[in-house]
């Protein structure tokens, strides 16, 4: 399991997240709308989760089905890079 970034995070993008992340998993460059968690390097810690002020990370098990499609999103980020 590990984490997912979704939807409340597009122009957001508060770094809180990655302050907290014990494995600095947690991605996104200047351009990009919104950050991302590596699922090869995410520990599943759950850190992240209380630091995100608009409540944009869940596990991949509890994402909602509204933001499923987000799960996808985050693998081909690191796919790409």
């Amino acid at each position: 399991m590990s984490y997912i970034i979704t939807e409340p995070c597009i122009g957001t993008k508060d770094k809180s997240c990655v302050d907290v992340c014990p494995v600095d998993c947690i991605h996104g460059k200047e351009e990009d709308t919104m950050l991302y968690i590596d699922p090869e390097v995410c520990i599943d810690c759950g850190a992240c989760v209380s630091a995100c002020p608009v409540e944009a990370i869940f596990a991949d098990s509890d994402v909602p089905e509204k933001w499923k499609n987000y799960i996808e999103i985050n693998a081909e980020y690191f796919k790409a890079s």
